[in-house]
């Protein structure tokens, strides 16, 4: 049998944000990969990583839209939960061990849904052993699979909302809003704790990220039959990447200035300048996104990112 001698071509330059349905069984830079070699796209990065059991939406960047990843980081999440209650594991999901076992309170939804209210605004949370905050040059997770356990620092985080789906026997199902750096698993047995016994992570979907909701989302298979053939077809489901960056101020400069700014120069806009300090999106004259800037008292656009 001869041997297939057929090459990849040679990746391209693919500018542009594609927000993933990750499925289940894939990390997220799997799913980043598969999706980079349909688009044969030269340069590609993620945000926010889900865990590979957990489903939903992945903002993947490709090109000069790996530019806006940092700030996507920023952006809350919402995710629709499911909590298995009266089992704790130690991963604080279903892929854990058992350490734990406790009856489970007789609550009605009105009662699940008073004790979830308790939890919306600023609170703070103790991160997980199993997670990949570092601590002495290592991560938490390495440590956690060696049987250790160490002291963590509590850390603010805030939840806008909190709304009960579903509570029935073991099964709790409820949405979280909430902003970046709030652990899923340890709010699930933070509320179980609450209630008088433990729980873990049982599903995890994430809907939205920022301003991206569920209905702008593509599937994996669905990319996969997009890019039959062709990656220019799955090219034309790419979002611009300013697109992210939706809801900030934007600053239009003359041609002459946006020259001086992709080149590296602060210049001077004449705009609103009440809020110094601001991240902005700059375009130019014909609405081309030139990059992010930071405003100052005085109207100086500072360049941030540059996009190309």
């Amino acid at each position: 049998m001869c041997a297939d001698t057929r090459r990849r071509p040679t990746p391209e330059a693919v500018d542009g944000l594609l927000l993933l349905n990750k499925p289940a069984g894939l990390t997220s830079n799997q799913a980043l990969q598969k999706v980079k070699r349909l688009l044969n796209a030269k340069k590609a990065g993620h945000t926010g990583s889900l865990d590979p059991a957990a489903t939903g939406m992945l903002p993947l960047c490709f090109g000069e839209a790996t530019k806006v990843c940092a700030y996507l980081l920023d952006a809350d999440k919402t995710y629709r939960v499911g909590a298995r209650l009266g089992v704790e594991t130690d991963t604080g999901d279903a892929d854990g061990k058992v350490t734990a076992t406790a009856s489970i309170p007789a609550l009605n939804s009105n009662e699940w849904q008073q004790l979830l209210s308790k939890f919306v605004g600023p609170i703070m949370q103790v991160p997980p052993m199993y997670s990949a905050l570092k601590k002495d040059g290592k991560r938490l997770y390495e440590l956690a699979r060696q049987g250790q356990v160490v002291e963590r620092a509590a850390r603010p985080v805030r939840i806008d909302s909190m709304e009960l789906l579903e509570a029935s026997g073991s099964r709790l199902l409820f949405r979280v809003r909430c902003s970046k750096g709030t652990y899923v698993r340890t709010l699930v047995e933070d509320i179980a704790n609450a209630a008088g016994t433990v729980a873990h992570v049982s599903s995890l979907h994430r809907e939205a990220v920022g301003r991206f909701s569920a209905e702008s989302m593509l599937d994996l298979e669905a990319a996969e039959k997009a890019a039959e053939g062709d990656a220019a077809a799955l090219r034309k489901c790419l979002l611009p990447a300013d697109t992210a960056l939706a809801d900030w101020p934007s600053a239009c400069i003359s041609d002459e200035d946006a020259g001086r700014f992709t080149g590296g120069q602060r210049v001077h806009w004449s705009g609103d300048t009440s809020m110094p300090d601001r991240l902005v999106r700059v375009y130019g004259n014909d609405r081309t996104f030139l990059g992010v800037g930071q405003l100052d008292h005085e109207g100086w656009l500072a360049p941030k990112r540059i996009f190309r």
